[in-house]
């Protein structure tokens, strides 16, 4: 059958190309159509195969050995898996709830004030051995009495060391004036009080007073506490006496400071300081 259609296109080739340069290509080529076919398809098919095979070539070569060993026994070279210890479970009891101790006890609670609160209502008597609770309870057992004794430091034999309390030094209040009774030491002028009063009547003007009697009169001022004096007063009967003892007693106290009085803690304080005079005047 085959050679017959090949005679048959042999024959119409040669039917068509009479008369023809039987050397063109056309010729050539439809004489040659089936076996370039067949090469194609051969070609093709071998082209299909090599694609199917190749991923099963490269597994294969991918394969990871194996070793035999004696008597062609396979030994795999899988990776060995330490042994890992088992803990068994742990069993977990359940906590059971502490039974509260059954204490004689008596209801200590305070009642909610209320409109229909009643009095007079008769209660049992307490038992002397029943504690505060919650709950009236007086056939529990009775509670034991605290017998703890609280130890004591030995005491040693060495000699026995007596240490003063600390002092707390409460410092001075410059406002205020000291009594004559709280203090410790007295003021004093800068070279003692008979100085004082030399520099006084030396220092008084007598000029302008005219009296046969005896003109008296108190100076009193205070002494502060870096020996100044302020406040200095005059309370005779005298005006113009008054204010020339005053005008004095500022001169002398500006040209030589006092000493301040102290306490009976021996700090400098403020205090007062009174001094009396009296003049009488030659006509």
């Amino acid at each position: 059958m085959k050679h017959m259609n090949q005679n048959q296109e042999f024959r119409f080739n040669e039917v068509l190309f009479e008369h023809r340069n039987k050397e063109y290509g056309a010729y050539a080529l439809r004489n040659e159509s089936d076996r370039i076919l067949t090469k194609a398809l051969f070609v093709g098919v071998s082209l299909l195969a090599a694609i199917s095979i190749t991923p099963f070539a490269i597994s294969a070569f991918k394969t990871e050995p194996v070793a035999k060993g004696p008597e062609g026994v396979i030994i795999d070279f899988m990776p060995e898996t330490p042994d890992v210890p088992v803990t068994p479970p742990v069993t977990i009891a359940p906590v059971k709830p502490a039974t509260a101790p059954n204490t004689k006890t008596f209801d200590s609670t305070v009642p909610t004030p209320s409109r229909d609160a009643q009095d007079n209502v008769k209660k049992d008597p307490i038992p002397d051995d029943a504690v505060a609770g919650f709950t009236n309870n007086f056939k529990g057992d009775i509670v034991a009495p605290n017998t703890h004794v609280p130890t004591t430091a030995p005491i040693g034999n060495g000699p026995a060391i007596n240490t003063p309390p600390p002092v707390i030094q409460v410092p001075v209040d410059k406002n205020i004036i000291v009594d004559e009774g709280d203090l410790g030491v007295e003021a004093n002028f800068n070279g003692g009080i008979d100085s004082f009063r030399n520099k006084v009547m030396n220092n008084f003007d007598a000029s302008g007073f005219e009296s046969e009697n005896i003109v008296k009169t108190t100076v009193t001022f205070i002494v502060e506490m870096d020996g100044t004096i302020s406040g200095v007063k005059a309370n005779g009967t005298n005006a113009d006496f008054n204010n020339e003892a005053v005008r004095t007693v500022k001169s002398i106290s500006n040209k030589g400071k006092w000493i301040p009085a102290k306490n009976k803690k021996g700090e400098f304080v403020r205090s007062y300081f009174k001094f009396p005079i009296s003049m009488k005047f030659d006509n």
